[in-house]
C-alpha cells in the first residue's frame, strides 16, 4: 500500500507531503484544482516519462518520492528478477533536473524506467473512465478467470514445462538442419577421412622418412665416403689409429718425467678410445648400408602421399593431419548418429507434450468450472450499478496449440440490453458501461487475489445518485482487502471514505499553488455539503451531508 507521497517543484505543487492509510481514501476538489497534477506526479513514480515543462521552478530540480508497505504483496521474486534490493518499506524516488535529465531510485539504488514500470504495475493501478482498454484484452480476461479458478500454480508449472518444450523443439530444428547439412557433407568428409586413414600417418614420421629417402637415394656416394673414412682410420701404411698409437707410446715414455706429459698421455688415450668408437660405428654403417630400390620407391611414394595431403589440407606437419583426421572422424560419427539424436529428441518432445496436455486440461477444467460463478457475480454487481439486463457469455474452447497460458481460446461476450446480440466487450459496451464492468471485475478479483493499491479517477462520472451510492459501497467493500483511492465529484461516494483529502488552489502574491489537505469530520461535512449544493451552503445541504456521513 502507498503510505506516503512527497512532491516538490512539480507543476503547481511547490511542496506537498501527505501520509495515507489502509482502507478507502477519498480525494475531492473543484475542477481545475489540481487533481490531475497529483495523478501526474504519482505516474512519474510508476515509470512515466518525465516532461521538463512540468518543473514549477526551472532553476531547481523536481523531486517526487513515495513510500510503499509491501508486507502483503508477494514481490520478493520480482525485486530479485529486476536486481533490486527488497525492503518491506520500499521508497521510490524520481528526480527531474533543470537540464531535463531524469533519474529514478528504488531504495536509493538507481533504476531504469523499464524496471520502474514493471515494479509500478504491481504497486498502484490508476484507473479512469477512459482507461478501460485493459478490460477488453484477452490476457486480462484470462487473468480474471484464472484468479477465480485458482490456476496460478498450474499455469506457472505449465509455463515452465512449455519453456522446456520449446527449447526441445528448437534443439530438434537445429538437429534436423544439421542433418540436412551433414547429408551434403557426409560423403566428402568420409572420403577425406578414408584418404587420411589409408595414409597410416604416424606422428613425427615426416623427418624420418625424408632422412631415409636421402640415404637410399645416395647410397653409392655414402658407401664410397664411408670406405674412404675407414681407410683413413685403419691403413697399414699411414692410418690415423696407427699414428695415434705411436703418439701414445711416446708420451707413455715421457710420463715418467713430468706430470704435464702424463696429462697429455691421458688425453691421447681418450682420443684413441673416441676414434676407435668412430671406427666401429663406420664399420656398422658399412655393414647396414645396402642398395634397396624397392624400399626407396616405398619411401618416395609415402612422402609423395604425405606432401600431397599437407598441400591439400593447407598444413605443415603430419601432426596437423592427424588432428584433421580426428576432427573428420568426429564429424562423420556425428553425422551417422544424428538420426539417434533426432529420435531421442522427438521422444522427449512427445513426453513433454503429454505433460503439457495434462496440465492444460486441468487448467481448462478449472476455468470452465469457475466461469458460471464469475458470470453470476458480475451480473449481480452490474444489476446494482444500474445495468439490470447486463449479461455475459464466457466460454473457453480447447485448441491444438500450446499457448502461453494453456490451450484455451477465450470468448468473452457481453450484452447490456435484452434482445441485443452478444458481442465483444469493446463493441458491446459504452465507456461508462466499461467502467462499471471494470469496477465489478476488480471487486471480484479483490476477493481472490491480493491486488495492488487502486486509484479510481472519476470512474463514477455520468452515473445517477443511486448508482453512485452502489459504486461507493462496492469500493468500500474492496477496501477491506486492499487500499482503494477514489477521485470523485459525487457526494454519495465521498461520504463512504475512511479518510478524505481535498485538493485546492491557493493564490498568494500573484503565485498560484496546488495543495492537498486531510479533512476532519466537520471539514468533511462542509465539503460534502458544497458538493451537494454549491459554494453557498444551505442548512438542508448540511443536514444531507451529515446524513450521508452517518
Amino acid at each position: 500500500m502507498l503510505t506516503s507521497l512527497s512532491i516538490k517543484n512539480y507543476a503547481l505543487i511547490e511542496n506537498l507531503e501527505v501520509n495515507f492509510t489502509q482502507g478507502f481514501t477519498i480525494i475531492t476538489g473543484e475542477t481545475g484544482a489540481g487533481k490531475s497534477i497529483l495523478l501526474g506526479g504519482l505516474s512519474l513514480i510508476l515509470g512515466k516519462r518525465a516532461d521538463l515543462s512540468a518543473i514549477k521552478n526551472p532553476e531547481e530540480k523536481c523531486i517526487i518520492e513515495a513510500e510503499f508497505n509491501l508486507e502483503h504483496l508477494n514481490l520478493k521474486a520480482l525485486f530479485k528478477s529486476e536486481d533490486l534490493d527488497y525492503d518491506v518499506q520500499t521508497i521510490i524516488r524520481r528526480e527531474i533536473l533543470p537540464s531535463g535529465k531524469s533519474r529514478a531510485f528504488v531504495n536509493d539504488s538507481p533504476v531504469n524506467l523499464s524496471s520502474l514500470q514493471v515494479l509500478g504495475n504491481q504497486l498502484i493501478d490508476i484507473h479512469s473512465q477512459h482507461e478501460t482498454l485493459q478490460l477488453v484484452t484477452n490476457d486480462f480476461q484470462f487473468q480474471v478467470i484464472d484468479a477465480l479458478a485458482k490456476n496460478t500454480k498450474n499455469i506457472t508449472l505449465y509455463q515452465e514445462q512449455l519453456k522446456h518444450y520449446k527449447d526441445l523443439e528448437k534443439m530438434l530444428e537445429e538437429k534436423i538442419l544439421q542433418k540436412s547439412e551433414a547429408v551434403k557433407e557426409h560423403d566428402y568428409n568420409l572420403f577425406l577421412l578414408n584418404e587420411l586413414e589409408e595414409a597410416n600417418l604416424v606422428s613425427g614420421e615426416l623427418q624420418a622418412l625424408e632422412e631415409e629417402y636421402e640415404t637410399l637415394n645416395n647410397v653409392e656416394e655414402i658407401q664410397e665416403r664411408l670406405s674412404h673414412s675407414h681407410q683413413l682410420l685403419d691403413n697399414d701404411q699411414a692410418s690415423v689409429l696407427g699414428m695415434l698409437n705411436d703418439l701414445k707410446s711416446n708420451f707413455q715414455s715421457l710420463s715418467q718425467f713430468s706430470e704435464n706429459y702424463k696429462n697429455v698421455n691421458e688425453r691421447i688415450q681418450s682420443v684413441i678410445i673416441e676414434v676407435d668408437d668412430i671406427f666401429s660405428e663406420i664399420e656398422a654403417f658399412q655393414e647396414n648400408l645396402e642398395t634397396d630400390p624397392n624400399r626407396l620407391q616405398l619411401v618416395n611414394d609415402k612422402l609423395q602421399v604425405i606432401n600431397d595431403l599437407l598441400k591439400k589440407h593447407l598444413v605443415d606437419d603430419v601432426d596437423d593431419l592427424i588432428e584433421i583426421k580426428s576432427d573428420l572422424a568426429q564429424k562423420v560419427l556425428e553425422g551417422e548418429s544424428l538420426d539417434e539424436h533426432i529420435e531421442a529428441l522427438e521422444k522427449d518432445i512427445a513426453q513433454k507434450a503429454e505433460t503439457l496436455n495434462k496440465l492444460s486440461e486441468d487448467i481448462h477444467q478449472k476455468r470452465a468450472k469457475a466461469i458460471p460463478g464469475l458470470i453470476k457475480q458480475l451480473q449481480a454487481l452490474l444489476g446494482q450499478l444500474g445495468m439490470p439486463n447486463a449479461q455475459f457469455k464466457i466460454q473457453v474452447q480447447p485448441t491444438e496449440t500450446f499457448l502461453p497460458n494453456g490451450k484455451d481460446e477465450l470468448s468473452f461476450l457481453f450484452t447490456a440490453n435484452k434482445g441485443m446480440a452478444f458481442n465483444e466487450l469493446k463493441k458491446a459496451a459504452s465507456g461508462g458501461e466499461l467502467s462499471r464492468i471494470m469496477l465489478s471485475i476488480k471487486y471480484v478479483l479483490s476477493n481472490y487475489v491480493q491486488l495492488p493499491s487502486i486509484m479510481f479517477d472519476e470512474i463514477d462520472t455520468g452515473v445517477s445518485g443511486e448508482v453512485s451510492n452502489k459504486m461507493a459501497e462496492i469500493m468500500l467493500k474492496m477496501s477491506q482487502n486492499m487500499q482503494v483511492f477514489s477521485i470523485t465529484h459525487l457526494p454519495q461516494v465521498a461520504a463512504k471514505g475512511h479518510t478524505h483529502f481535498k485538493v485546492f488552489k491557493d493564490t498568494k502574491k500573484d503565485k498560484t499553488t496546488t495543495n492537498l489537505i486531510q479533512l476532519n469530520h466537520d471539514d468533511r461535512i462542509v465539503e460534502i455539503a458544497q458538493m451537494l449544493g454549491g459554494v453557498e451552503i444551505s442548512n438542508s445541504a448540511l443536514a444531507h451531508a451529515k446524513q450521508l456521513l452517518n
